[in-house]
Formats: structure tokens, sequence, C-alpha cells
């Protein structure tokens, strides 16, 4: 049987990762993209090279109603979803004492609201999908480590701690279908190398320091884990967020 998929903030990084991760004969992905159509494009032809279905869905999901048309669009295309990946989102370094009102509500439209959204309109898919239902949302160890020489994301922290909270909220939700939601929270992880990085070079070697493993983690490492909350074999885990970042929260 099929599993048809939904990924945001799939044309590079952790949801591209997740995507190859997840490409699969029996598997029918559908890749977003806000701005980079050529990325997910890839993405794309990777999953069918799999076996797999795929489809570029597009959109700007700080947008309300973005999400709602994404679930929409992915169910029509495949007559089924059976699976959330809440991927999308940036980082904003500004301090607190440089946040506005126009910033703060920027990171938590295109990721807590956007997760709400998702999670809302993707429900009765959901629940008709039973226990093979996964909703999962990707946080960031923003939200968890504040302290030793960590970069700080004030707004990025809450909009991430926003997403694990509804997560538990949609867990006990789902429960009563066997369906489930959870969240990865990943580390320090290595950017694409045409990627946007926040921090320089040397500031990322000086925080690897911080790693008890002692280095950044693989977005393959961050998928890995994704893809086995999306798998059969954890229909006994919902209302969790992982870490994946190498015992950076330790």
């Amino acid at each position: 049987m099929t599993r048809a998929i939904l990924i945001t903030g799939a044309s590079s990084g952790i949801g591209a990762a997740t995507a190859r991760a997840l490409a699969a004969p029996d598997a029918a992905i559908a890749l977003h993209a806000r701005k980079n159509r050529a990325g997910a494009d890839k993405v794309a032809q990777v999953v069918r090279d799999a076996g797999g279905k795929a489809l570029v869905v597009e959109g700007d999901l700080a947008k309300p109603g973005t999400a709602r048309r994404l679930i929409e669009e992915t169910a029509a295309a495949f007559g089924r979803l059976d699976v959330v990946v809440s991927n999308a989102g940036f980082a904003d370094r500004r301090p607190v004492d440089q946040l506005d009102r126009a910033a703060w509500d920027d990171s938590l439209s295109a990721m807590t609201s956007a997760f709400f959204e998702l999670a809302h309109a993707a429900k009765p898919w959901l629940v008709k999908a039973g226990a093979a239902g996964r909703l999962v949302g990707v946080s960031s160890f923003v939200a968890h480590a504040y302290a030793r020489g960590l970069p700080m994301f004030p707004a990025s922290a809450a909009a991430k701690a926003g997403i694990e909270a509804f997560a538990r909220a949609m867990a006990v939700d789902l429960a009563p279908w066997g369906a489930t939601a959870n969240c990865v929270a990943p580390g320090l992880i290595e950017k694409d190398a045409d990627a946007h990085a926040a921090l320089s070079r040397d500031r990322m070697v000086e925080m690897s320091k911080l790693v008890p493993i002692g280095r950044y983690g693989k977005t393959a490492e961050v998928a890995a884990v994704i893809a086995f909350l999306c798998s059969p074999g954890a229909g006994y885990v919902t209302g969790q967020t992982i870490h994946v970042n190498g015992g950076l929260t330790l």
C-alpha cells in the first residue's frame, strides 16, 4: 500500500534528507518549497529514481491558508495523506533588545502557526490513516539550550517551543485512532554547501567544541530519526521530542 507523505521545507537540508530517507516504491511524497523550486524538483527526481511518486507544492507558510492548501493539494494528488513532516522554518539571531513585534510575528507565523494549520487540516486524513498516521514537527536545540556560549535565537526558540507544545496536544488528540504526533529537535547540523549559514565557519568550529561528540551533525542523521518516527515501528512513540544533537543539551 502506498503511503502519502507531505514534507515542508523539502528543497534542501533536513527536509530534502528526509525525502531521501523516505523515498521508496511505496511512497508518494509531496515536497514543499517556498522559493527554491529548482531544489525541490531535484529532490523530486531522487524520489522518482527510488521508484516513488513525487509532487512539488509551493507557498509561503507564513501566510494564513497556505498550510491548508498544501494539505488539500497533497490529498487531492494522492487520494490520501498518511504522514506530515513540518520542517520549514528559519533562524532569527536577533537578541531580545533588537526584536520588534514584526520580527516576533514572522517567526511564529512561519513556524508555530504554520504547524497548527498543517496539523488542523491534516487531522481528518491522519484519523483515516489510523495507526499509520504520523505527524512530525521539526523543532530545534535553541528551544532548550541557553547557556555555555551557545548562540541565542529568542524568536526562533519561542516558535519551536510552540511546535513542541502543540505536537503534544495533537498526540493526545490523535491517540484514539492510533495515529501519533512527535517532534525531532536537531542540534548543530551541517548546512548544504550552497545554503546560507547563520554562523561563520570559524564560529561553527568553535561551537563544535561544545558538542560532546565533537562535531556537527549531518542532515541524514536527523532524517533517519524522522523516518523512524514515521515508520510502523514507532507506533507506540507519541507526544515526544527526540533530540538529535550529539549530546549538546546534556
